[in-house]
């Protein structure tokens, strides 16, 4: 019990002190031989009921502890926060922050050498790797699973995307009130997160990319027997990295985020990845910026054939081999840094090097992609967001990428929908719908409300996009024309507060431009005019989100919680 493990300062200890922290934990049936100086692996799960995509995680939990406990560890389960977005409101996004803070605080003041994380929904998966990067103990994510294919009608549904669809068919008067209700249990029949490539299966995708995912298991669906396979080799595979001290900041560097941004790409990714990795890699203490998003993208075709940019969906994924089939091809490319080391031990060319595909229609290869190189999300800057913006060009309509109209303005989302249905409003095809107030402070938490639905009056006259821009951001599994992120948002002064209705707004993606076509004469006299919306919060959590929370080119995390603070063992506490 002499051990140098951090778990000993605990365990190992001598008098009142050690008999308290071993007497208590014997009360749970652990008998003396597990304080004998083997690793103690943390399993930090965010299970929970409100948070549906994570409900099953108590069983992942279950094979992790076995896997652990075959290694020679000693495993213990803990309870982190479970930031659901299908439930939580304003938005899962105001809680992300919360989440890392509490699961890097759990971490630190516990007796753990190592930690396996356990995620699933979309915010879940983010803040608990922002987590571990900031304490820098050996960690290893598991993440839950997709749900299996959704089926309505002899055909594939895809979680979220459908919703968007069935949306409009229901305001185009194309589909029934009654037709909803019952495609709504046809879309999400098993647990797991959504199976479209959403934010949820981006993330997942990118914990593997990173190399914080064993190679793999990004893509088994939650009910899968493999899934609990993969999550009992996790549980192996920890114990080993503590003995190898093989830490976050071993695996996260710079060469690995560009990885991962590639990967992105690849796959047709969630734009909020880009929210979330500038975040992870503030915590890695990583240079990464917004525009990296931009240029390390240009060469990388996109390959896989999934919703919301293509007709196939995670299941079909996993079964033509998964993530690893892509990491392969764009190594073999040298489009990928292939000695980038992860949780195995090994270079990502290693971890890649047998993937086979089983199915060229759901993921494509370089020499023959689903949509060619540059394709994917590009960084836009301008008069109208000096900070940037991102547009998903994969999701978006060709026509529309270069595009003039005349702005249609609301302060909130509320107010659009207020009117999104009145057969007069005000609109045409070429307008642009200007979406403010749904930054990261003016929400507050920057919520998934930029991809609103076009006005009835256009879905019923056959219209099926338009431009639509926001400080806000999309849900993962959305599509259309939908500029997202403008930086800075509206409530912080960003010109997009200055914007109204009738002014006309160029976007250009492929000179990576938007601007408003008003002077900037006119533009400083809007702005002394301006003023700043009252603070709706003076205290509390969301007080405090406001007062520190960074905006969205820097990944929207506190600005005092950026960087590591490592994982010295706290001062006793008898």
């Amino acid at each position: 019990m002499t051990g140098q493990r951090r778990s000993a300062a605990w365990f190992g200890a001598t008098g009142r002190a050690g008999m308290i922290y071993r007497s208590w934990m014997r009360n749970q049936g652990f008998g003396a031989e597990v304080f004998d100086g083997r690793p103690v692996i943390g399993i930090a799960t965010s299970a929970s009921e409100l948070a549906p995509c994570n409900a099953h995680l108590h069983r992942v939990a279950e094979a992790v502890k076995r896997g652990v406990w075959q290694a020679g560890g000693f495993p213990l389960e803990f309870p982190t926060m479970a930031t659901g977005e299908t439930l939580m409101r304003p938005t899962a996004m105001l809680y992300r922050n919360l989440m890392a803070m509490e699961v890097e605080e759990l971490i630190r003041a516990n007796p753990l050498d190592g930690v396996v994380l356990l995620s699933g929904c979309d915010k879940t998966t983010p803040a608990m790797l922002m987590a571990a990067a900031s304490v820098d103990l050996p960690a290893v994510m598991v993440t839950g699973g997709p749900m299996l294919n959704g089926k309505y009608r002899g055909t594939d549904v895809g979680s979220g995307t459908h919703v968007w669809k069935f949306e409009e068919e229901l305001k185009a008067g194309r589909m029934t009130q009654e037709e909803c209700f019952f495609a709504e249990g046809c879309m999400a029949r098993s647990n797991g997160h959504c199976m479209t490539m959403g934010t949820a299966s981006t993330m997942a995708c990118m914990a593997e990319a990173l190399g914080m995912q064993l190679p793999g298991s990004a893509t088994w669906p939650a009910v899968d027997a493999r899934r609990f396979e993969i999550a009992q080799s996790a549980g192996q595979r920890i114990v080993a990295m503590v003995e190898e001290d093989l830490r976050p900041s071993r695996i996260l560097t710079r060469e690995a985020f560009e990885n991962a941004i590639r990967v992105n790409a690849a796959i047709g990714g969630s734009t909020n990845a880009i929210i979330h990795l500038l975040a992870i890699a503030g915590r890695a203490d990583v240079d990464l910026s917004l525009d990296d998003f931009d240029t390390l993208i240009r060469e990388i075709p996109t390959l896989v054939n999934l919703m919301p940019s293509g007709k196939y969906l995670m299941e079909d994924f996993c079964y033509a081999g998964g993530l690893p089939v892509v990491m392969r091809q764009l190594v073999e490319a040298g489009l990928l840094h292939a000695g980038s080391v992860s949780v195995t031990g090994k270079p990502v060319s290693d971890n890649v090097a047998a993937a086979e595909n089983f199915n060229t229609d759901v993921i494509t290869t370089v020499d023959e992609p689903l949509q060619p190189a540059g394709n994917g999300t590009a960084v836009l800057r301008g008069n109208l967001c000096p900070g940037g913006a991102v547009i998903k060009q994969s999701a978006a309509s060709p026509h529309l990428l270069k595009h003039r109209g005349r702005a249609l303005v609301f302060d909130t989302v509320e107010d659009y929908h207020a009117v999104a249905d009145d057969p007069d409003l005000d609109v045409d095809e070429t307008s642009i719908l200007v979406i403010r107030g749904a930054g990261p402070k003016g929400y507050p938490g920057m919520p998934e409300v930029s991809n609103v639905a076009l006005p009835a009056k256009l879905l019923k006259a056959g219209v099926t996009d338009m431009v639509r821009i926001c400080d806000g951001r999309m849900s993962g599994t959305g599509y259309g024309t939908v500029v997202l992120h403008v930086t800075p948002e509206s409530a912080a002064g960003g010109p997009l507060a200055l914007v109204r209705t009738g002014d006309l707004i160029t976007l250009d993606v492929a000179a990576r431009t938007l601007n408003v076509e008003v002077s900037d004469e006119e533009l400083a006299a809007r702005r002394a005019a301006w003023q700043a919306p009252p603070a709706p919060y003076t205290s509390g959590y969301t007080w405090l989100y406001t007062q520190h929370v960074l905006q969205a080119d820097e990944g929207a995390d506190f600005d005092f919680l950026r960087g590591r603070r490592g994982h010295a063992v706290p001062r006793d506490s008898h």
